[in-house]
């Protein structure tokens, strides 16, 4: 599949989770011509944060973004883990706002996990590009994991995270490392699960899957590409001598 006219937008609870999860999957889009859009709901706002975190935090992802090409960031800057809380129409609305001015080929979104804003923000994902009228635009909607809270739902209790499609970033995982040691404030020290060593163990994880060096998994919820645009794309191994 070409992505040499094709848009991702990809939906961001938290100003860093875009690219903790799919950090390579943009750049690696962008790398073949895509134009991908990041769109962050929340941001880490006074009362529970105070204001200079806000300002780092922000700083942070646009760095990040830059790193990995992203030109296009949108920052709503809801309040971080007051997503819940909202009007559900409220969270809607923006979500479908955004997708109608982007008008995405592909949308990411965060997988109906542990934390009460990636929750929050599924929900109104799925209710935004529901498959009616002028959001046909869409032909594939797949949801990300984020570690530290996509594994750690109660398994067979909760819906547990399965992925059905893999990303190769083998050629990407170095740019994503280096986007993600720009989060200060987030990253972790080793052994902790939002270390640098702990998502390049997940990307190399998730590529071991699929016979490939590093990978990025999604769950495909919705995908109507004509098979034919599959033909004659492989671009796997295109970067490499």
């Amino acid at each position: 599949m070409s992505s040499s006219k094709l848009k991702m937008l990809v939906i961001s609870p938290h100003p860093d989770d875009s690219i903790i999860a799919v950090g390579g999957a943009i750049a690696r889009f962008i790398k073949y011509g895509g134009e991908v859009t990041v769109l962050t709901i929340s941001a880490h706002m006074p009362p529970l944060y105070t204001e200079e975190a806000f300002r780092i935090t922000i700083d942070e992802a646009r760095l990040a973004h830059l790193k990995i090409g992203v030109k296009n960031s949108i920052f709503l800057n809801y309040a971080a883990l007051s997503l819940a809380r909202m009007e559900h129409h409220e969270l809607n609305n923006c979500i479908l706002g955004v997708l109608h001015r982007v008008r995405p080929q592909i949308l990411l979104i965060p997988f109906l996990d542990r934390h009460i804003d990636h929750r929050a923000v599924f929900e109104s994902a799925m209710v935004a590009s529901r498959s009616l009228g002028p959001k046909s635009y869409i032909s594939l909607i797949a949801a990300y994991e984020v570690l530290s809270s996509t594994n750690n739902n109660a398994p067979y209790i909760e819906p547990n995270f399965v992925n059905n499609w893999v990303v190769d970033i083998s050629d990407f995982i170095d740019i994503k490392l280096d986007a993600l040691k720009g989060f200060k404030s987030q990253i972790k020290e080793f052994p902790h699960q939002l270390s640098i060593e702990a998502i390049r163990a997940l990307a190399l994880f998730r590529g071991s899957q699929v016979g490939i060096a590093y990978g990025e998994g999604l769950s495909i919820i919705r995908m109507t590409i004509p098979p034919e645009l599959l033909l004659g794309t492989n671009t796997r191994n295109s970067t490499r001598k």
